[in-house]
C-alpha cells in the first residue's frame, strides 16, 4: 500500500511550530507495513490545498492529513476535502450533538462556529473525538465502483486533528486498524542504524559498495547513509512477515556490516558513544575520571545523561586555566611553561592528575583551543589523552568549524578513543582521526 502524509498549517511554514506529527506516523506506517511515499505540508489556502490533496490522490492509496480540522476561518480542510472527493458537505447531527455535550459537560458556553466541525463530507466515515472537539474523518477519493483504470485499490483520505495527542489516539484507534485491512496483508518494516566514528562518510561508502550492490534485488533490505555531527550511521530497513523475521534480517546484516567496518562500528540502536563506554568500563570492573579544557565539562556531561554512569564514573575536573591544571590536577609548572597548555605532555599530566585525584583506573583528558584565542596553538587544535591504569595515550587532532563543533567533536572523540582501548586494551594502539571535520 502506498501512503503519503499531508500536514496542514501555516504556522509550519512559518515555522512558528515544528512538525512533529508526520515523523510520528512515518514510524507507525512502518510498524504496520505501509510504504511511505511522500510527506508534504501545505498552508491554508483553499486553492493550495485542493491542488496538494488532488496529487495526493492521484499517486497514493492512502493519504493522512493532519490539521485543519477545528472551528475558526482558516481551518479548511473539511472543505478542500469535499471538493477534492466531489462529495458535498452535510451536517452530522450526531456529531454536533456530542460536541454540544462536550462544552456543556465542562461548564463552557460553545460557540456557533464550532458546529462546523460537525461538518461531513457525502459518503465519509467519522472518527468520533475522545479528547478534543474535532471528529476525523475516513473520506473515499471516488465513489465506489468508480476506481481509474491502473489502480488496484481505492483512494482513502484520513484526517486526523492536528493536536499530535489528538491525532495519536485517533490514529492507533481508528486508521491504523483500517489501513491493515485496506492492505489485506500484514507486513513488518523495522529499521536499525549501525553508528560509526572515525570514517568519513565517502569511505564508508567505499567500504560498502559491495554490500550496497549484492542488495540492490532485494525486496527486504535496504541500506542508506546519515550523517550528523561526526556520526555516520548506516541505516538499515527490512521488510519480514513479522517481527521475529524483522530482528533475524537486522541481526544478520548488522553482523555483515560490523565485519566489513571493523571498529569504526562503535554501536548501533539507541546505543551512544557514552553508553558504549560506560558498558565497557562496568564490565571490565574499571572506574573513570575527567579532566577537561576547552570542553568545559561536556565530557562530563555526556557521561551522565545515561542512566547507572554513577557505577563507573568518579568525576570531572574542569580546569580551564593553567594555574587550574596544576593546583588542581598537579600538571607540573614547567611542563606548561615549556610546552603550553595546548600540548601532548599537559594532555597525558592531566589525564593521570585526574585519575590519582579521583583515585580511578581510568582517566580521560582534553585540553585545545576551541577559539576566538589560541594559547599559542593552532584554532581547532586538540590533544586527547586516555590513562589506563598508568598507561597513557595521547593522539593531536584538529577540528574545523566553530566553538561548539569543535568543543563536541573533541567530546566525542575522546570518549572513541577511550571506546577503542577498553575494546582491544591495546596499550599504545594507533588512532588516527580525521582531520575532515568527522573524526
Amino acid at each position: 500500500m502506498r501512503a503519503e502524509i499531508v500536514t496542514v498549517g501555516t504556522e509550519i511554514l512559518l515555522g512558528q511550530i515544528v512538525d512533529t506529527n508526520s515523523s510520528w506516523l512515518a514510524r507507525r506506517l512502518a510498524d504496520i507495513g505501509v510504504d511511505l511515499l511522500y510527506t508534504t505540508t501545505v498552508g491554508d489556502n483553499m486553492r493550495r490545498m485542493v491542488d496538494v490533496f488532488s496529487c495526493a490522490r492521484d499517486r497514493s492509496d492512502a493519504v493522512i492529513v493532519t490539521g485543519g480540522l477545528g472551528p475558526t476561518q482558516d481551518d479548511i480542510t473539511r472543505e478542500a476535502l469535499a471538493e477534492v472527493c466531489g462529495r458535498p458537505l452535510g451536517r452530522d447531527e450526531t456529531i454536533a450533538v456530542k460536541i454540544e455535550h462536550i462544552f456543556t459537560s465542562r461548564g463552557r458556553e460553545m460557540a456557533d462556529s464550532n458546529l462546523r466541525q460537525a461538518d461531513v463530507p457525502q459518503g465519509a466515515t467519522v472518527i468520533p473525538p475522545q479528547w478534543g472537539t474535532a471528529p476525523g474523518l475516513m473520506v473515499p477519493a471516488w465513489p465506489d465502483g468508480q476506481t481509474p483504470p491502473g489502480r488496484d485499490r481505492g483512494c482513502v483520505f484520513y484526517a486526523v486533528p492536528g493536536v499530535p495527542a489528538e491525532m495519536k489516539e485517533m490514529f492507533e484507534r481508528a486508521v491504523a486498524p483500517d489501513l491493515v485491512r485496506r492492505a489485506g496483508t500484514t507486513v513488518t518494516i523495522r529499521s536499525r542504524e549501525i553508528k560509526t566514528w572515525g570514517l568519513p562518510e565517502s569511505r564508508l561508502a567505499e567500504i560498502l559498495s559491495g554490500r550496497f550492490a549484492a542488495l540492490e534485488s532485494s525486496d527486504n533490505t535496504t541500506l542508506a547513509f546519515l550523517a550528523g555531527e561526526g556520526v555516520v550511521r548506516v541505516r538499515v530497513t527490512v521488510k519480514a512477515r513479522d517481527e521475529a523475521e524483522a530482528e533475524s534480517l537486522l541481526d544478520a546484516e548488522e553482523a555483515l556490516i560490523r565485519e566489513l567496518v571493523g571498529d569504526a562500528v562503535f554501536g548501533s540502536g539507541t546505543e551512544t558513544i557514552e553508553s558504549v563506554c560506560i558498558g565497557l568500563l562496568d564490565a571490565a570492573g574499571l572506574s573513570l575520571a575527567v579532566a577537561e579544557s576547552m570542553t568545559g565539562g561536556l565530557v562530563g556531561a555526556w557521561l551522565t545523561r545515561v542512566p547507572g554512569s554513577s557505577a563507573v564514573f568518579r568525576g570531572s575536573a574542569v580546569t580551564y586555566t593553567a594555574e587550574a591544571k596544576t593546583r588542581v590536577l598537579g600538571v607540573p609548572v614547567e611542563i606548561l611553561e615549556e610546552h603550553g597548555p595546548v600540548s601532548e605532555p599537559v594532555a597525558a599530566a592531566m589525564a593521570t592528575g585526574a585519575r590519582q585525584l579521583y583515585g580511578s583506573n581510568v582517566a580521560v583528558a582534553v585540553t585545545g583551543s576551541a577559539g576566538p584565542s589560541t594559547q599559542g596553538s593552532e584554532l581547532g587544535e586538540a590533544y586527547l589523552a586516555v590513562d589506563i591504569e598508568g598507561d597513557v595515550e595521547v593522539v593531536r587532532v584538529h577540528f574545523p568549524g566553530d566553538r561548539e563543533r569543535v568543543r563536541i567533536f573533541a567530546t566525542a572523540t575522546v570518549l572513541d578513543l577511550l571506546r577503542r582501548r577498553l575494546q582491544a586494551r591495546s596499550p599504545h594502539r594507533a588512532v588516527e582521526p580525521s582531520a575532515e571535520g568527522r573524526p
